[in-house]
């Protein structure tokens, strides 16, 4: 009988910051793609370049290991994850890069709330003072009553919400689905629901947005693989903490690539909204984080 699996904090942290710089590279491709396309264009091709990325592995075990009895759940948790996929994207393509990944980020704060509304689990009162901390980093972010407040920055906030509550889908399925099935059955819903607006909004990209598209697809699919290889050597507790590179990373593009750098407030609030979702994290002990929101 196998043993449990070899903790490797170094090389978990180095798949872990890998991760991190493949999606801010991504996030950079989401919004070069914006400027041209319609947000439900961007999102239909991360998914569909994903799952065709994907599909061999996914059906390495054969269709018979991809039923289900649970349809329903996988729905579920696939229109949570593409919904926060929209918002995070819609953000992407309004906000500084950076501001827009560390708001989808702020998802840790947002966990325990949904699991006492969907699972009716007790909220702990030791978590309430790393959430305190959290949500005042988050107002520092957002600013709001100043001019520097955008609408777009609530979306990048639903982002967090949305992931949030796929996290809590993949935790219920986790107990009967393997990883597979679930990260198939999210591959599927998201790309084809994301289809169903295409005929409204379809703009022929040319062949340098094409290749920019394809670019976004591959890069979010290996930021996924590397957050999942992450997370096979480390406990999300331990490991998770490393994800908070990718605004640093978002920050250097935006001021190479458009030329914005963060305010002293924004910084704070970035300070703040990372170290208590790493409390939050710590606290919750979290084992589904490597499956993709």
């Amino acid at each position: 009988m196998p043993g449990p699996p070899r903790t490797d904090l170094k090389r978990a942290a180095l798949y872990m910051i890998a991760a991190a710089l493949l999606f801010a590279a991504m996030g950079a491709a989401v919004k070069v793609a914006s400027r041209e396309l319609p947000n439900a264009m961007v999102v239909f091709f991360r998914n569909a370049v994903g799952f065709l990325a994907l599909l061999p592995w996914l059906l390495r075990g054969g269709i018979a290991n991809l039923r289900t009895r649970h349809f329903p759940e996988h729905v579920v948790r696939g229109l949570a994850g593409l919904a926060a996929m929209f918002s995070f994207f819609y953000a992407i393509a309004h906000l500084r890069l950076a501001d827009a990944m560390l708001l989808n980020q702020s998802m840790p704060l947002f966990l325990p709330f949904v699991e006492a509304a969907w699972l009716k689990e007790a909220l702990s009162t030791r978590i309430f003072r790393p959430l305190g901390v959290g949500f005042l980093g988050l107002l520092f972010i957002l600013k709001p009553g100043t001019g520097f407040f955008q609408a777009a920055a609530l979306v990048g906030l639903a982002s967090a919400l949305f992931a949030a509550i796929a996290q809590v889908g993949i935790r219920q399925l986790t107990r009967t689905e393997p990883t597979t099935r679930i990260v198939f059955y999210f591959a599927v819903i998201a790309t084809v629901v994301s289809a169903l607006p295409l005929l409204a909004v379809w703009v022929t990209p040319g062949p340098q947005l094409s290749a920019v598209l394809l670019l976004m697809g591959t890069l979010a699919t290996f930021g996924q693989l590397c957050l999942t290889r992450a997370y096979s050597f480390a406990p999300a507790a331990r490991v998770g903490p490393f994800i908070y590179a990718g605004p640093v990373f978002a920050s250097v593009i935006d001021w190479l690539f458009w030329g914005t750098l963060p305010d002293f407030l924004s910084v704070l609030g970035a300070l703040l909204v990372a170290v208590a979702a790493v409390l939050a994290l710590r606290m919750r002990h979290d084992p589904e984080a490597a499956v993709e929101a």
